[in-house]
């Protein structure tokens, strides 16, 4: 009957439908843009089921690099419910290729309210806010990821305060400095072994006059990893003090760590500020044989001329400090990008959380400044500068032929001094 030659003329489309979506599909996977469009063409005249063919449609027109047509696609996916979250993100892809970050902010937080388990965009959306410096609302994000169970707790913590600390420097630029402290200490707490909150709390404890909670907080991170960033806070907790104070007071510091180079170069440091130089020359050891860097060896011309060594082998070390390694520098896992100070996004390929205080690969370029080499000396009081190593340190800027000759010749031993 009529009925019956209908139902099976539907099943006929149908089943032409499904198999010209699935041949669409099969297209899709093998790259085959311009098949994979005709058969959506195709399933759509058979099944009339836009919320499959236009995905099929749209990810075809990716595939030949018409954008315009993929965007029209994605539009008509918002639509319908059951596709409103493809076309979305479809439509969020694109913008990020384009570089539209505004409009992909947008989109991605649009596509995290309909999924807000879907990892990718919560990934999406924390770092585009990361990038923009909407660090309250990366915080939200990041604690729907854990909600969700999306990310571990511990790693939470860490990026949770890597957020907090990047919101603690905004209020400090918006002049709300006791906001911000309270901000520095939770990020402090969230992360103790983070340099930058860890020293960022202590200076907000000694503005507030609480000097034993601001060495509590440098001592503990201290013990996770030694940093001239932390020594240079623990400094600042008694300016005031005498050279011999300092080291006393430092032994709260240096017990930790003590065959570090960093350990030992801030002793060496201490000790030549006191005047005390075979202290220094024990405290540094042989760290500028195995660590030759420039802060090692400026340290040592430092020591030598405070021990009263001839001008040509204090310049031999300066000249030796010229070319070697910076040291340690916050360098980005992802890139390798070198920075002069942390952030929380790297400047080059926008990682977050990706910066570690580390030492470059050969052939990288060294950022940080000269007198950053010995930041307890050159700030420490005015009896130091008898030791004469700032002028010192300027003179490497300016080394000449001499200079370099100098220290071609003081690579064979002289005398016993210049061999200890």
């Amino acid at each position: 009957d009529e009925t019956a030659i209908s139902r099976y003329f539907d099943r006929s489309r149908e089943r032409k439908g499904f198999e010209a979506l699935a041949d669409g599909m099969m297209a899709l996977a093998s790259g085959e843009g311009d098949l994979a469009a005709s058969k959506a063409v195709k399933a759509r005249k058979y099944l009339g089921r836009p919320e499959l063919t236009n995905l099929i449609s749209a990810q075809a027109a990716e595939m030949n690099g018409d954008k315009q047509l993929a965007g029209e696609m994605y539009k008509r996916l918002l639509a319908d419910d059951r596709t409103r979250f493809v076309g979305v993100r479809g439509l969020l892809q694109q913008k990020l290729v384009e570089g539209d970050t505004d409009t992909a902010m947008k989109l991605a937080e649009k596509a995290f309210a309909l999924k807000p388990r879907h990892v990718e965009t919560q990934d999406t959306l924390l770092g585009l806010q990361a990038g923009k410096g909407d660090w309250v609302g990366a915080r939200e994000t990041l604690g729907a990821k854990l909600k969700h169970g999306s990310l571990p707790r511990d790693v939470h913590r860490r990026r949770d305060a890597v957020l907090a600390l990047s919101q603690a420097h905004d209020v400090v630029a918006e002049g709300s400095d006791i906001a911000a402290r309270e901000v520095a200490i939770e990020a402090n707490r969230l992360s103790p072994d983070l340099v930058p909150a860890a020293v960022m709390a202590a200076r907000g404890y000694i503005d507030a006059d609480k000097p034993k909670y601001a060495a509590r907080v440098l001592v503990k991170a201290w013990q996770s990893q030694p940093h001239p960033e932390l020594a240079a806070a623990f400094a600042a907790i008694k300016p005031e003090e005498t050279p011999a104070e300092r080291l006393k007071r430092f032994r709260a510091l240096t017990k930790y760590n003590p065959h570090s180079d960093e350990t030992r170069m801030l002793l060496a440091e201490l000790h030549i500020s006191a005047e005390d130089f075979p202290g220094a020359r024990k405290a540094l050891a042989d760290v500028v044989e195995t660590s030759p860097t420039q802060r090692s060896l400026t340290l040592m011309a430092a020591l030598e001329r405070g021990e009263g060594s001839e001008d040509a082998v204090v310049r031999a070390w300066l000249a030796r400090a010229v070319t070697a390694s910076r040291g340690p520098q916050w360098v980005c896992e992802n890139c390798h990008h070198i920075h002069a100070e942390w952030k929380p996004v790297c400047d080059n390929c926008g990682s977050f959380d990706t910066l570690g205080w580390t030492t470059p690969s050969d052939g990288e370029v060294a950022i940080s400044g000269g007198t950053d080499m010995l930041p307890l000396i050159v700030a420490a009081p005015e009896k130091v500068t008898d030791v004469e190593v700032a002028t010192e340190i300027e003179e490497i800027e300016i080394v000449d032929a001499d200079v370099v000759k100098a220290d071609e010749t003081s690579d064979i031993p002289t005398d016993d001094k210049e061999t200890s």
